[in-house]
């Protein structure tokens, strides 16, 4: 396993290359969109699954963990959560080949479920970050977020906790000496060191802590620190993190045709995305690079609404076909339009790629 590990590090740029031709070619398999479709999704399944084990060992490489000052995660959580959402597909046909239309959402509920506590567990866990890419990607970019907290990259510092550049603590006595030797023996060294600076410095290094780990913050430090803008970050993080699961529950209740689910789902996504723009506009609040990219990714994930019903069969289908009539008479053009739209609408009768989970 080791020598797949160094393998995959040291070809990281072929095994992308790689994967990325494996997952398109399966767009083409035979039977795909069928109706006995469990066999081209089981090998997507299984690319997929394995894409994501080769991309965890390429962001778990020691020079890429040392980039977190955060304790890092005992558990693969990115890695579960990209394995589930290859699977899910896979659970989606089969549930509706053995069982029906009606009693697959009952399996689409229990992964969505599955999703929703990882994630969340995930999110308790990185100190109550912005999920990248719904936990798929690790946020470990510092930023300061409320500079009335001692916090970076997500994690809060107890007061005194600070030391000076030679890791002594810069109000203890001891501490101050010892510095004032270290710098006075570094600004006289002539050629070699003298044996009476290789004691101090023997001494300080014996004394000098290990590194502290940034403290991740607890639920009750955001709530008490960052108040009413905390509270928001939160529930828009936590709806993000329950829309899938909600709109799934409501289609098991009143059918996929219904425009209930359609509308709650759309309303759940506009109030999280609601309370996470009002924080991003306080003025004690910065996001990083990656968490602005994520906002943007969810605003264009809302695209997705076109494509399910009832907003599909009433208004999508429609323009999908009459563009594909209209374009049928262009040599090659009407050609590729025609395949597109039979891929489109093909995905369309499957709920996990057009969840947006």
């Amino acid at each position: 396993m080791e020598a797949y590990k160094k393998w995959v590090r040291r070809n990281k740029d072929y095994v992308h290359s790689l994967e990325s031709l494996a997952n398109g070619l399966t767009w083409l398999l035979p039977e795909r969109f069928s109706a006995s479709e469990i066999g081209p999704e089981a090998v997507t399944a299984i690319l997929g699954i394995v894409t994501a084990i080769n991309e965890h060992i390429i962001d778990t490489a020691p020079n890429q963990m040392l980039a977190d000052p955060v304790k890092p995660n005992s558990f693969p959580y990115s890695l579960c959560i990209s394995a589930i959402k290859d699977l899910e597909t896979l659970v989606e046909v089969a549930a509706q080949h053995y069982y029906g239309d009606d009693k697959k959402w009952n399996f689409i509920a229990v992964t969505e479920a599955t999703k929703v506590l990882v994630r969340l567990a995930l999110f308790r866990n990185s100190g109550y970050k912005m999920l990248l890419h719904g936990g798929e990607t690790p946020n470990i970019e510092k930023h300061l977020g409320f500079p009335s907290s001692q916090h970076n990259g997500g994690g809060f510092q107890k007061h005194g906790a600070h030391r000076g550049s030679n890791g002594q603590n810069p109000w203890n006595l001891e501490g101050r000496a010892l510095c004032a030797l270290s710098r006075f023996g570094e600004n006289a060294r002539m050629g070699s060191d003298p044996v009476w600076l290789h004691g101090v410095q023997h001494k300080q290094a014996i004394m000098e802590p290990p590194p502290q780990m940034i403290e991740r913050p607890s639920l009750s430090m955001i709530l008490s620190e960052k108040g009413v803008q905390g509270a928001l970050f939160l529930m828009g993080e936590v709806l993000f993190i329950t829309r899938p699961l909600i709109y799934v529950l409501l289609i098991r209740k009143y059918g996929i045709r219904s425009w209930i689910p359609w509308f709650l789902s759309l309303a759940v996504d506009t109030i999280g995305a609601g309370f996470l723009t009002q924080v991003t506009k306080s003025r004690d609040y910065h996001l990083t690079a990656s968490e602005q990219d994520e906002l943007k990714r969810r605003k264009l994930l809302w695209a997705l609404y076109l494509m399910r019903d009832p907003f599909f069969s009433k208004y999508t289908r429609q323009r999908l076909q009459s563009t594909e009539k209209l374009l049928e008479p262009v040599p090659i053009i009407g050609l590729l339009t025609a395949k597109i739209v039979e891929l489109v609408a093909g995905a369309q009768t499957r709920y996990t790629y057009m969840s947006g989970s």
